[in-house]
């Protein structure tokens, strides 16, 4: 852990008005400093080394969806939490993806401090640089801390952002078959 996170969040409860001294306060700031950089850790990642060979000869061409994979990514904004799911579909091209290196990408992507429009397309672009794929899309639902804890307040409101890329761009038939497998279309 780097040494000096404990102290700086020390000094954000000082400028809070708390006293870190008391019994409650003792060890947050090392706590919220590993908290923090666990939240964080997908910047310690790579592509390659979450992928690590997992790409499988196949025929297959038809679409492939890995749907509802949890997520939990912290706005770049205010360093509160969003929390939701994503779901990624893409078209193979003679080789297909180990499947929990699909959560795995998520995963990555969403632990760095982000806003989820980017999330959404690293997320694609990600899947379509290691598959090669025909076609790739990405759709993410999640509730905003900030929107929810404070400014509007809203606890029932959630953003949807879509990425599509390659076929599920190009044909409306593809694209709507993969929000009709997923739940978001009728």
């Amino acid at each position: 852990m780097n040494p000096h996170l404990p102290h700086h969040y020390r000094a954000i409860l000082v400028g809070l008005g708390e006293n870190p001294e008391r019994e409650g306060l003792l060890d947050t700031p090392k706590r919220a400093a590993k908290a923090m950089q666990y939240l964080c850790h997908g910047y310690q990642q790579s592509l390659d080394e979450i992928v690590n060979g997992a790409l499988f000869a196949s025929t297959n061409d038809e679409m492939v969806i890995v749907k509802d994979i949890e997520l939990y990514s912290l706005c770049e904004h205010h360093l509160l939490p969003f929390i939701g799911k994503a779901h990624v579909a893409y078209m193979p091209t003679g080789r297909v993806l180990g499947l929990s290196k699909v959560a795995r990408i998520v995963d990555m992507y969403a632990r760095r401090l982000q806003i989820q429009e980017n999330l959404t397309r690293q997320i694609a672009e990600a899947i379509q640089s290691v598959t090669q794929a025909a076609g790739v899309a990405v759709v993410i639902e999640a509730q905003h801390m900030c929107m929810m804890m404070r400014g509007v307040e809203k606890q029932n409101s959630s953003m949807n952002t879509s990425v599509m890329l390659g076929a599920f761009r190009a044909s409306n038939t593809t694209r709507q078959e993969f929000l009709q497998l997923i739940g978001r279309s009728k």
